[in-house]
């Protein structure tokens, strides 16, 4: 195949700024779409063109396969980059680039129709003998749906069968709600993926989420670059990933590298790809879904391997091979990520507003910030609340941990209400420094998390804003023209 030289980013954010500098590193041309009602933004200001897309709002504009594929076209390029969310784990987008001559830097169409419907990817797991949580899945028999259901045995999780991202999901604990949840469930499959269909599972208790980067090339190598711990989670969304994970031992952790390079052998996989499993406390793990995509916590595996996996991505849409084996990807050292989020967490994690007046990022050794905002720029509640990647790096995880916290503290971000505080009190908690935690960990410790002790004097916020007051400052500062004119004396 021939190399990619124009390659539109069908993104936005962080990780649309993110793809474009390592094509930019790579020579090739870079566009983006964007909606006419977004403004600011760092991706703009990276790529060598930016194309308008149309849509009633920009979410809906980012999600139409016709406006992306029409703006790929019309702009020349040679392939198309989905980034994650939106549209990159749509097959209609992957087929209807590939009918247009255009290449998309992903997997195949039938492999995201495969693994991208969790029921027909859990049964494709289940016929090939990977360790699957016990389930009940509605299309079998709608009417007996509930009593199926309720045969799994409480508690069991609910979960849309086109889903992803935690949206839809509800645990079920008591008979008696379980109705409730699946119209609750159904209907927020429906708005957030445009299918209400639902499967259910053994809700495991304690666990833990242990997910593992697998890739694969068009010559049928797959190999995977380890795992990654995304336990700390809110509203089943992740906001801080490590690797290594603290609880798996040399033993599991080669069980569960190597179930994920099955599962994607099996399914000819190419590009690169996430298997996510639970993690039980009795040490036994069951696959949970395939993510057909880049994941948002990839840059810890980059930290710890050395590899560029966006660079992997479009070397594997130009037709090339690996060209390495699974013993040469070796892991060095210990990588945290934070998300960085325009959210309360005192206020349940509500989406914050505002216009960033400061913003100054961290630095140092072993420290890498992945943003998609800047100074000036102002953050509204059209897309995801993150704003940047705070990911660290050290030789064992005490040290990651240690330039992660002071990374917050050098992080400084005015104009709205961020979780940044909140990501550093989860960071000193005795539980996470012990790596002793669970995806229940945020909802267990809600109390010691909420920093409702750390309130600052007034008189100390006063004093700080009006410092912060550039014209103030000026102000104090500046001499009285009657007393300037007299120039020097002396009493």
């Amino acid at each position: 195949m021939k190399p990619i030289r124009r390659l539109l980013v069908a993104n936005r954010g962080e990780i649309a700024a993110r793809i474009l500098r390592t094509a930019r590193a790579r020579g090739i041309t870079t566009a983006i779409v964007r909606h006419p009602a977004e403004e600011g933004g760092t991706a703009p200001r990276l790529a060598d063109d930016c194309l308008p897309i149309e849509g009633p709002t920009p979410v809906v504009a980012y999600l139409n396969v016709a406006e992306i594929v029409r703006a790929a076209r019309e702009w020349g390029a040679d392939a198309v980059h989905p980034g994650y969310g939106f549209l990159s784990e749509n097959a209609a987008l992957a087929r209807g680039l590939a009918e247009a001559g255009i290449r998309f830097v992903g997997p195949t169409a039938e492999a995201i129709e495969l693994m991208g419907d969790k029921i027909r990817a859990r049964n494709f797991v289940v016929e090939r003998g990977f360790p699957v949580a016990p389930s009940a899945v509605e299309a079998d028999d709608p009417a007996t749906f509930a009593k199926r259901a309720l045969a799994v045995d409480l508690p069991i999780l609910i979960k849309p069968a086109a889903g992803g991202g935690g949206k839809g999901m509800r645990i079920v604990r008591e008979a008696a709600t379980l109705e409730a949840e699946l119209a609750t469930a159904r209907r927020e499959g429906e708005r957030y993926f445009g299918d209400g269909r639902l499967f259910v599972e053994r809700y495991v208790e304690r666990p833990r989420h242990i997910e593992v980067q697998v890739f694969g090339d068009i010559h049928g190598n797959v190999v995977h670059f380890g795992e990654r711990e995304c336990s700390v989670q809110r509203r089943f969304q992740k906001i801080v990933e490590e690797t290594p994970s603290p609880v798996l031992n040399p033993e599991k952790r080669k069980s569960i590298c190597e179930a994920a390079v099955g599962i994607a052998k099996a399914a000819g996989y190419v590009g690169a790809g996430t298997v996510e499993f639970i993690y039980g406390a009795d040490g036994e793990f069951y696959f949970l879904e395939m993510n057909t995509r880049l994941q948002v916590e990839h840059p810890v595996t980059e930290m710890v391997t050395g590899f560029d996996l966006v660079a992997e991505q479009l070397r594997v849409a130009e037709g090339a091979a690996l060209g390495y084996a699974q013993a040469d990807i070796v892991h060095r050292g210990h990588s945290i990520e934070l998300r960085i989020c325009a959210e309360d967490p005192a206020a349940g994690f509500v989406p914050a507003t505002g216009r960033i007046h400061l913003l100054r990022e961290a630095t140092g050794p072993g420290v890498r910030v992945d943003s998609g905002v800047h100074e000036g720029q102002t953050v509204g509640t059209d897309f995801d609340p993150l704003l940047s990647k705070l990911i660290v790096h050290g030789r064992d995880r005490a040290e990651a941990i240690a330039r992660a916290r002071q990374a917050l503290r050098d992080t400084v971000l005015l104009g709205l209400t961020t979780n940044i505080a909140y990501l550093d009190r989860i960071l000193a908690h005795p539980r996470f420094a012990s790596g002793d935690y669970t995806t229940a960990f945020l909802e267990q410790e809600a109390a010691a998390l909420s920093g409702k002790d750390e309130t600052v004097p007034t008189d100390i916020l006063l004093a700080a804003a009006a410092l912060s007051d550039r014209q103030m400052l000026d102000a104090a500062a500046s001499v009285p023209a009657i007393y300037a004119a007299m120039g020097p004396w002396r009493n």
